[in-house]
């Protein structure tokens, strides 16, 4: 790479050959053979990602897979195979639905290896052939021509009005003028004028280069590799999720272990026994439909972000957007259209207002607010005939309206052009372009030479400050006459001024050429200048993008603009939008970032809310990225470009514009199909959302552990027959309450959602609150109802204190069937009531949320099909139930309601 090849871009093209021991002819085909053994096939290398299938057995060994494999092994120990597998089964189905959230594997090399050519043309002994992209080396001579795709970095040695579209590489759309002349300074590695990266195209012009890096070494390969070892960290919803199964698991175990051993040495049960008891009382303790809910919760959310533009790639950063503190956005395209309009020009000594916007040439000029004379029309068309000339862009018109073919700026003033009425083909016809100086980021400026009558025309345009320097005269009326130090001053007022409008200013001029002149360099041309004017072109925001800003800022989220436009456009269009508030702003260039050490630019980034990186190339948002992490926010980090995959996998929210690279998007979490920047606030609302239903659901779910486990707890101390099965709790956790806990994930929003500052890093999913609801107030009270039927229903029978009862006899099976179908009617007014948190859930509305009733009539039809269906009784160990029964136990239902809604009245009132 040029890294380690010694500068070869500052060589003349004759060294360059030397260089890399090859010649104009090419490669001879021994030599290029011996080569190929040499360096190996121009292949990109993929890191290996972890396998497949090492990724689903991963899903087997978490926290509480392992607590439920201990608790199957003990069961087929005793004896209880059916519960054995009946286990087994749970920790399959959880791993199923951790791997479907897990799946995304490594596919960047993937995409990248589709981006390369498959066939190239090279000169191998003065011969041109084709010959596969693989079979490239260094030192071949490539040949390039428009609609090429570059298979390998190369050093180009002829260049002919060449431009490369480098968007796959830097996600700037722009086509990039390319040169073969030494390049001694560039503002970045991928800037560098004269080298031509593998997977870039070529939009227009010819050239040669050789190539000096494939397969491993190509910079394609640097980004894949360091796209893929970026590890990918657990997202805050994984961590969450872990530390509660942590907790629940020490809870679970250190309860079986304390039944077991009262059982054996107190109770004095058959060791057996004791196992039994204390295995189910450890699967009472495990939430087995917590995984499967909040994985269908997560998708379901995702489903809905897809709607609204935003694709879900890992179900996980759907809940992580919700907890974002800081997005890191892109301008161009993602908070702006990415079509330049014309806004205002300049004609000495006037300003001239453009309306219209887009691509559409309709509009008109207007001069302190009238319809600009028939002199101003002329100056224009003078000022548009330099701006057309000096202009490789189309403007075309097909079914789906008016686009522009090649760069957007260019794109722009040909738009504007068509506006004025200048006839760009006629005058084309009249005065055809003999010549271009292509721009050089060096000499900021472009040159396109005319023949006219026998004579040439140089028309320039560039960076308004160096073409006012080159001019000598200024045309005033159609007519030149000099131009002193004293007015180029005051151009560049007027210039300084639309800049800090958020405007991207050009200036053109003219010059007759010599007859005698032979050499046309730049240095030669682009001299003693007639200036004509200057151009003010606008790339307007979005749509929403301004609403959206205002809600990040109400919602407590900082936005942080990395752009690689120039700082005083990027602040207009900033302060337009919202993002940066009053005069005090930060503009950080790239250069002034590469020479600022981490705790520095973190020290700015916490201390300094209005900050803008401007003239930002795509490895510095990683670098961001890197440093935020270690601050502890949650980063969305946007992107389009190939260089911009490792910064979205290092974020914590990778999000891709639906118009990037496909490497940029298979790296990312989320792709935004309309590339708005708004989208990814619906996104961040939706995220919000989805972790207050999990906590809805999560508080559902632990409510009945509670009545699950109370039965154990007076089992032991009293000696009674055990209220409820393991089975039964299995068909609980599994079944009956699975869709209800989902019907909770598809909770609307609440209406202060957005209106809420980011929950802390810290906060946990598994908190007091949740605790102390769930397991203490509404599972108490479940208890209390279910054991209350259990004693009922016995003491109905016939049943007395210190009367033990067999499995299989009906009065027990049946008391045991009516705390089976308590806790689920319990459930149903606990999901009436779970809906909202501290808000009446009858103020809101019960049936707000369509997906409740249709939870409520699953769980029921469960129910009964576990009681009343008769392959299922001898499983579940059920008994039909008498209507007295059904009555008390339906009565559970508005009973949970009617408290918890107490609950929350009192904690409106006084908490």
């Amino acid at each position: 790479m040029v890294r380690t090849m010694g500068g070869i871009h500052e060589l003349h093209e004759e060294d360059v050959f030397r260089r890399l021991e090859t010649s104009p002819s090419g490669l001879d085909p021994p030599e290029a053979e011996r080569r190929l053994k040499e360096y190996g096939p121009n292949e990109l290398e993929e890191v290996r990602g972890k396998p497949h299938i090492l990724i689903f057995l991963s899903n087997l060994y978490n926290v509480l897979a392992i607590l439920l494999w201990v608790s199957a092994a003990l069961s087929l120990v005793t004896g209880n195979s059916q519960l054995a597998v009946a286990i087994v089964l749970v920790i399959i189905i959880n791993a199923v639905f951790s791997f479907w959230q897990e799946y995304e594997a490594e596919k960047a090399a993937e995409a990248l290896r589709d981006i390369l050519p498959v066939m190239v043309k090279v000169l191998r002994g003065s011969d041109e052939t084709v010959i596969p992209a693989a079979e490239v080396v260094p030192g071949d001579l490539i040949l390039l021509e428009e609609g090429d795709t570059v298979p390998a970095d190369a050093r180009l040695v002829e260049s002919s009005q060449l431009k490369i579209d480098a968007s796959t590489l830097t996600g700037e759309s722009k086509p990039v003028r390319k040169v073969s002349h030494p390049v001694k300074r560039f503002d970045n590695y991928i800037d560098i004028d004269n080298i031509v990266f593998a997977g870039t195209q070529v939009v227009s012009g010819t050239g040669r280069a050789i190539v000096f890096a494939t397969g491993g070494d190509i910079e394609f390969s640097r980004i894949a590799s360091l796209t893929q070892e970026v590890r990918e960290e657990p997202s805050p919803l994984q961590r969450q999720i872990s530390r509660a199964a942590g907790i629940i698991s020490i809870l679970a175990v250190s309860m079986g272990i304390v039944l077991f051993a009262v059982n054996l040495y107190i109770v004095k049960l058959p060791l057996e026994t004791a196992l039994i008891f204390a295995i189910g009382l450890m699967v009472a303790n495990v939430p087995e439909g917590l995984l499967p809910s909040v994985t269908l919760a997560l998708a379901a959310s995702a489903r809905k972000m897809a709607r609204e533009n935003a694709l879900v790639k890992r179900l996980s950063s759907v809940e992580t957007l919700g907890s974002t503190t800081i997005i890191c956005t892109d301008k161009t395209g993602t908070l702006t259209r990415g079509e330049m309009t014309v806004r205002k020009i300049w004609i000495p000594y006037r300003v001239v207002e453009v309306t219209g916007s887009g691509y559409r040439p309709e509009g008109e000029f207007l001069c302190n607010g009238n319809p600009v004379t028939h002199r101003e029309v002329r100056e224009i068309r003078l000022l548009m005939r330099a701006a057309s000339f000096c202009n490789d862009a189309k403007l075309v018109r097909d079914e789906k309206g008016w686009h522009v073919i090649g760069d957007t700026t260019e794109g722009a003033l040909i738009v504007a052009a068509e506006k004025i009425g200048f006839d760009l083909e006629g005058e084309l016809e009249r005065m055809p372009r003999v010549m271009e100086l292509p721009f050089d980021s060096k000499r900021k400026s472009m040159t396109s030479i005319h023949q006219k009558s026998g004579k040439r025309v140089a028309y320039v345009k560039g960076a308004p400050k160096k073409i006012i320097d080159l001019s000598e005269r200024i045309s005033v009326d159609g007519r030149p006459r000099p131009l002193d130090d004293d007015e180029k001053r005051k151009i560049i007022e007027i210039h300084d001024r639309m800049a800090s409008e958020g405007l991207r200013v050009l200036a053109f001029a003219y010059r007759e050429l010599p007859e005698d002149l032979e050499d046309y360099t730049p240095e030669n041309v682009e001299r003693e200048l007639t200036l004509v004017g200057m151009a003010a072109m606008h790339d307007p925001p979005r749509e929403g993008v301004k609403e959206a800003v205002r809600q990040c800022r109400t919602a407590g989220i900082r936005i942080i603009m990395i752009t690689g436009d120039y700082g005083l456009t990027a602040a207009a269009i900033a302060k337009e939008l919202g993002i940066i508030e009053g005069d005090s702003y930060r503009v950080i260039k790239g250069r002034e970032l590469d020479e600022m050490e981490d705790p520095e630019l973190l020290r700015i980034l916490s201390e300094e809310e209005n900050i803008i990186f401007a003239r930002a190339v795509p490895e510095h948002k990683m670098r961001i990225a890197s440093v935020l992490e270690g601050a502890e926010e949650i980063v969305a980090m946007t992107g389009d470009g190939v260089n911009d995959a490792p910064a979205l996998r290092k974020a914590d929210i990778g999000v891709a514009m639906g118009s990037g690279t496909d490497v940029a998007k298979e790296a990312a979490d989320i792709v935004l199909a309309d590339d708005n920047f708004a989208s990814i606030v619906t996104a961040v609302r939706e995220g919000r959302t989805v972790y207050e239903n999990i906590r809805k659901f999560i508080t559902y779910i632990f409510s009945h552990e509670t009545a699950e486990i109370v039965p154990f707890v007076l089992m032991v101390l009293f000696g009674i027959p055990l209220p409820i099965t393991i089975m039964q709790i299995l068909a609980i956790d599994l079944g009956t309450d699975t869709l209800p806990a989902l019907a909770l994930g598809r909770s609307p929003p609440e209406s202060d959602v957005m209106q809420r500052p980011p929950r802390p890093v810290r906060e946990r999913l598994l908190n007091l609150e949740v605790l102390l609801r769930g397991y203490l107030f509404t599972g108490s009270i479940e208890a209390f109802l279910v054991m209350m039927a259990y004693f009922l229903v016995l003491s109905g029978g016939g049943w007395v204190p210190g009367q033990s009862l067999p499995a299989d006899d009906p009065l027990y099976m049946r008391a045991t069937t009516v705390v089976f179908a308590g806790i689920v009617m319990a459930q149903m007014g606990n999901l009436l009531s779970s809906q909202t948190t501290r808000s009446s859930a009858l103020k809101v509305g019960l049936l707000r949320n369509r997906w409740i009733p249709a939870g409520m009539i699953f769980a029921v039809i469960v129910m009964l099909m576990v009681i009343y269906l008769p392959p299922l009784q001898p499983v579940f160990g059920t008994q039909p139930l008498k209507p007295v029964e059904w009555l008390m136990i339906i009565l559970f239902a508005p009973l949970v309601f009617l408290t918890d809604e107490a609950r929350k009245l009192i904690q409106r009132r006084f908490g």
